[in-house]
């Protein structure tokens, strides 16, 4: 794969920092002494030693020399003392498997640790994308991922999507404006990238089938797409036995997919560890940009989750995925309750398959912005209409994004009887 097709011209001019070179070449070799790095004098820290305990009756705790290392700089692309990426790449292995982590040459599979996947995804988009470029994404879209990409001067190109996530018919029908040999042509504006949520979707709760992600992977063949897989709610998958629904890197044998995972869902969304991984020439691109922003994520959030996984090990993350699915499962099935109570005949929707968000269709309404910011906000209930996440700025849209992962049950049977009470349909305001 030509893999230098794909990064932008801002991103093929980052050259590696010298200091932070210096700082590599010391953690991998203690004994040298460094006079080049600037390392604040641990003697200065003022934290001495910590300990966090956890729900299940575990210690992770920090002496005076533990400090020292979680405290001071440490390697742009993740923290290795203990190493988090270790734990990254057995995640990988047992959840993705990806094909291209059999090649150890240049090409093969790497991992960048990022501050929560919202920033590592932010990099991605600034490592792949020109001013004036054509982007693919789903619609509706994740109003977060506009927000990085509306700015950057690009051309977005909404691909349709359903209860099963993004569609492979109207990918197609949209890239077969370009002949696939176009992607061979420098000077051709075929669009080079694809952005998706796969599994349960943000704001849908959209889960793709393994067969459409095969056929969307194959079309990305065909018009040599780069898949930018973004995956926060993977471990938040309910129809699940013993693994969830294979991802896009699973299936990936050119290193055409960039995958962005996150601890926010299943750990704390406060301590913001992510992480992006794919292909050594793009991962190696995004470590340049690591090392001229935040130069690396926390040292100590890194340690931190890498000795609970010591202590938990796969079986215990897994069991401990398994009650945060089975939370959010019950999260949901107590929203739909109190929407089929309140909302049957006056709204449509899917069964989430996983995640944390309802996507209701209000029927009769055309559009549902003064609705939800004037209306429903009068009722002192805050939701988020449709066209927040439309890719096309201004479209209209039928339908809300309803959040369930933090409403109690009774806070969610009282929003829904109050957001009946402010539902237009066809001009009647239905009263309860």
């Amino acid at each position: 794969m030509n893999f230098s097709r794909f990064i932008s011209r801002v991103s093929a001019a980052r050259k590696e920092s010298p200091i932070r070179e210096t700082t590599r070449i010391k953690l991998q070799n203690p004994e040298v002494i460094s006079l080049a790095g600037g390392y604040p004098n641990p003697a200065m820290f003022p934290f001495q030693s910590a300990e966090i305990k956890t729900r299940d009756g575990l210690k992770v705790q920090f002496n005076e020399e533990d400090m020292k290392t979680a405290l001071q700089y440490s390697a742009s692309q993740g923290n290795r003392a203990p190493d988090l990426l270790k734990w990254v790449k057995k995640l990988h292995v047992k959840y993705h498997n990806p094909p291209i982590m059999k090649n150890e040459e240049n090409e093969g599979f790497a991992a960048c640790v990022s501050c929560g996947s919202q920033d590592g995804l932010i990099k991605v988009f600034e490592m792949l994308v020109n001013p004036g470029d054509n982007v693919l994404l789903d619609d509706p879209c994740y109003s977060g991922t506009l927000a990085m990409v509306k700015p950057m001067d690009c051309n977005l190109i909404p691909v349709t999507t359903d209860h099963h996530g993004l569609q492979p018919n109207s990918l197609l029908s949209v890239l077969e404006k370009w002949k696939p040999e176009s992607s061979h042509d420098p000077k051709s504006d075929i669009p080079r990238v694809l952005y998706t949520i796969p599994n349960c979707g943000n704001p849908t709760g959209a889960t793709q089938t393994l067969e459409r992600k095969k056929e969307i992977y194959a079309i990305a063949q065909k018009y040599d797409l780069v898949i930018v897989e973004d995956d926060p709610y993977f471990f938040l998958q309910f129809n699940v036995s013993e693994t969830p629904s294979p991802s896009y890197q699973a299936i990936d044998v050119d290193g055409r997919v960039i995958r962005c995972d996150s601890m926010s869902k299943v750990m704390s969304s406060g301590l913001r560890i992510g992480w992006i991984s794919g292909a050594y020439p793009f991962i190696q691109r995004l470590i340049l940009h690591q090392q001229a922003s935040i130069l690396h994520t926390s040292t100590f959030v890194q340690m931190t989750i890498s000795r609970l996984l010591d202590q938990w090990g796969l079986e215990g993350f897994e069991n401990h995925t398994k009650n945060v699915q089975k939370f959010y499962k019950e999260r949901r099935d107590a929203m739909i309750k109190y929407a089929t109570k309140w909302l049957t005949g006056l709204a449509e929707w899917a069964e989430p398959e996983g995640g944390m968000f309802l996507w209701i269709k209000l029927i009769g309404v055309d559009d549902t912005t003064l609705l939800i910011k004037k209306k429903a906000l009068e009722k002192k209930v805050l939701l988020l209409p449709g066209s927040a996440f439309g890719v096309v700025e201004g479209t209209s849209s039928s339908f809300c994004r309803v959040s369930y992962s933090f409403a109690t049950d009774e806070e969610m049977d009282e929003v829904s009887r109050l957001f009946v009470c402010s539902i237009v349909v066809k001009s009647t305001v239905v009263q309860v």
